[in-house]
């Protein structure tokens, strides 16, 4: 199926309703209890997670009633629904609250992400910023663009090829084992500033808004790069997992280096052959 520009629209409003509902009030606003640790103390969830994740399922059920729902939350309770993904003619990625952390920590620094994944391929992806309610989307083959209510859409683009002493980077350090931490900061000495912002939804806004260079991810949770990957590769910029493979929400083991042009890109897959 081909999204209609309908229920494009109904997808961004549910992302904008659950935002203003379910996420904005319990910001800074959280019980000592609403909070809960998932595998370690750095994957939490907390109350709004879940409500904002059981409120956009429900929306989108009537949106997309044929689509398979994949909310990180229920994913926590239900490893098969990536199965389901695979075998499926239409998926809804999501994850509610992107930066839980800093969501908890009253860290205004979190987004909602949205993908439609249609035969393995993402065709329509968002970034929401819950907190200034506005957005980048992309539509596969139309481009990416930040939208703010009752403003026109504006395009995006990655800024233009800067060499590393020039360039600003997303390494999420605590991904990896407290004794490779040295060896990875070590490769990744060239860069000019490396950051952990702790939320996919601003980095790819951040790529594709010609605001950083490049991320390296060691996880490929569909969650976090479905929608930036399509958002950044409609702006202009690039991505590829492990090996020169190309991405799809369906590949869930190895890491994805998404950069503002191919150069970057493989300038930073260069400093990252230590690390495979």
């Amino acid at each position: 199926m081909t999204l209609t520009s309908r229920q494009i629209d109904d997808l961004i409003n549910v992302v904008r309703e659950t935002g203003q509902c379910e996420i904005m009030p319990n910001f800074r606003n959280l019980a000592p209890d609403s909070v809960q640790i998932k595998a370690n103390i750095k994957d939490l969830v907390t109350d709004a997670d879940r409500a904002a994740e059981r409120a956009i399922a429900t929306a989108t059920a009537k949106i997309l009633p044929q689509a398979v729902f994949v909310g990180e939350e229920t994913v926590a309770d239900r490893p098969e629904l990536l199965d389901a993904m695979a075998a499926a003619n239409t998926s809804v990625i999501v994850d509610p609250i992107d930066g839980t952390a800093n969501f908890a920590a009253g860290l205004a620094v979190f987004g909602t992400i949205l993908a439609v994944v249609e035969n393995g391929e993402t065709t329509f992806g968002l970034l929401y910023d819950p907190v200034l309610d506005d957005w980048i989307y992309a539509i596969r083959g139309q481009g990416a663009h930040f939208m703010r209510d009752g403003k026109p859409p504006r395009k995006v683009a990655p800024r233009p090829e800067r060499s590393l002493d020039m360039a600003k980077g997303f390494l999420p350090l605590d991904n990896y084992a407290a004794q490779d931490r040295t060896r990875v900061m070590r490769a990744f000495e060239p860069v000019c500033q490396i950051e952990d912002v702790r939320c996919s939804c601003h980095e790819y806004r951040m790529l594709a808004s010609g605001q950083a260079d490049f991320l390296r991810s060691a996880k490929l949770n569909p969650w976090d790069h479905a929608a930036g990957i399509l958002i950044l590769q409609e702006a202009g910029g690039w991505a590829e997992v492990d090996g020169g493979e190309n991405y799809t929400p369906n590949l869930h083991k190895g890491s994805v280096i998404a950069a503002s042009c191919r150069e970057v890109g493989n300038r930073v897959r260069e400093l990252s052959t230590c690390l495979l």
